[in-house]
Parts: structure tokens; sequence; C-alpha cells
């Protein structure tokens, strides 16, 4: 028996199950079949560790979600939540992919950012900037749930890697080169745009206040339960518009601060 797996009940382990195979077959789940299977956000993080042995694949990075006070309303929480992602479903600009491929996706625009070493719940916003590379990306959060946003529950959030997807990055540089401050971190606009069209737009102060926070958050979180947040690692860091539902076509997120535009071109 695993760490993972002593640490769940019989019930907590079979939806672990169900969301990996649910992951693999690409057949999603009813909430309703696992409501109250999990209840309070430890249990929730011990099930995502167990899906992530299941998966037995490198952990790539993460992506932290719940990042402004409307889509905490959303989902009924006080505070942000992680989820770990695999290595394979980071993706360089521009990318393609099919939608048939995909279960219940989203579109988000958000700043990634990679650490250039091991990083520390110590860590001042400074440090962050010096020790991260910083990215546009156009993240795609998928959940193994039928019909979950915004309904879902947010320990099934939770336990599903954070509806983890995938995520699309743009060209990354130091961060302490793109901004004199971590004040500037906040400061960043981008639009999205599906076939031409503009869809929505936001700035990084949506998210947190500042995604250096967000990411500042994530490396205490990460310490809190023993792990690391690890050169190489990549974290999207949280959304600047709400999502709207992925469609076939060209998506761009277009950023200022000579980000540049992200592309992902979803087929059939």
């Amino acid at each position: 028996m695993t760490e993972q797996q002593a640490n769940l009940t019989d019930a907590q382990e079979k939806f672990a199950q169900a969301l990996y195979d649910a992951y693999k077959s690409g057949n999603p789940l009813l909430e309703s079949e696992w409501e109250g299977v999990v209840t309070d956000d430890d249990t929730a993080y011990r099930v995502q560790d167990r899906v992530m042995a299941l998966k037995d694949q490198p952990v790539g990075g993460y992506k932290v979600s719940l990042t402004s006070e409307e889509t905490q309303k959303m989902f009924d929480s006080d505070s942000p939540l992680y989820g770990q992602q695999v290595e394979d479903h980071f993706l360089k600009s521009p990318a393609t992919v099919k939608l048939s491929d995909r279960m219940a996706a989203l579109a988000e625009v958000e700043l990634g950012f990679r650490a250039k070493e091991d990083l520390s719940p110590d860590d001042s916003l400074e440090d962050l900037m010096k020790k991260t590379t910083v990215c546009g990306t156009l993240e795609v959060p998928d959940s193994r749930f039928k019909d979950w946003f915004p309904s879902l529950s947010k320990y099934n959030v939770m336990s599903d890697c954070a509806v983890g997807g995938l995520v699309v990055y743009g060209e990354e540089r130091d961060t302490d080169k793109v901004f004199a401050t971590p004040e500037d971190a906040a400061k960043v606009h981008a639009e999205l745009y599906f076939n031409g069209e503009k869809k929505d737009e936001g700035d990084s102060s949506e998210v947190l206040g500042n995604p250096l926070k967000s990411l500042q958050w994530l490396v205490a979180k990460l310490a809190e339960q023993g792990k690391q947040f690890k050169k190489g690692q990549l974290v999207s860091s949280g959304t600047f518009v709400l999502p709207p539902k992925l469609a076939a076509g060209k998506w761009e997120a277009k950023f200022d601060h000579g980000f540049g535009t992200v592309e992902l071109n979803v087929t059939d």
C-alpha cells in the first residue's frame, strides 16, 4: 500500500481511481455519484496526490485557481487552491490540440513563472523575481466531471488536480528584467481573442492583487505539505478573466509589457 492509499478511506481511494480512469478514458464523472466523499481541504489534496501517483509522470508544474474574489465566491472558498500538472501538459506556443481530446475545457489568460532554482517559503517577492522567468500563458482548464463550471464543489475541484488541462506558454524572460519592482507585475494587461474577435480582457491585478503573490502563496502552501517548488517547474498563476468555453478555432492571448501573443489552435 502506498502512502497516499494509507491516508485515504476506501471511498476516497475509489474516487481517486475514478478520477484517474476518467483522465485516461475521457469519460466524465457525475458529481452526484461522488458527493460527500471529500469534505475538507487536506483530504482533497491527499486525493490529488493519489491521482498524481497513479499518473506516474513527472510533475512539470502547477496551476493556481480561485485567485480572485469573484471566483472564490463561485466555489465558496476564502483562499486559492492549486493543482499539480504533469510535464507533458505544458506546451510551447504556438500549440495545436484536438477539441475531441478535451472533456469540458475552458480558456484562461494568465502569467506563468518558471523556477530557475528551488524556491523557498522564505522568499520575498523580490527574491521570487530573481529566481524565476515569467511568460504569458493561455491555460486550458479541464475537468473529469460533466458540466462542472461553475457548479463543481471546491473539494472535487481540488481532488481533480484543480481541473488541470493544458498550459500553453509564450516566450520566457527573467522576471527581474521584465519588472523593475514587484508592483509592476500587477500592471500587465491582456486580451483574449477567438478567431480574431475579442472575447474579453483583463489585468494581472485580478490575481490576488499581484500574480507574484499567487506564486508566493503556492510556494508556502507546498512547503506546508512537505513539498517544494523545484527548479524547472512552471506555474500558471491565475486568470485575468472569467473563462469562456473552449471551441475549435484559433485562440490568442495578447499581452502588453513585451510578452507578445500566446497562440492555441484547436481542431475538431
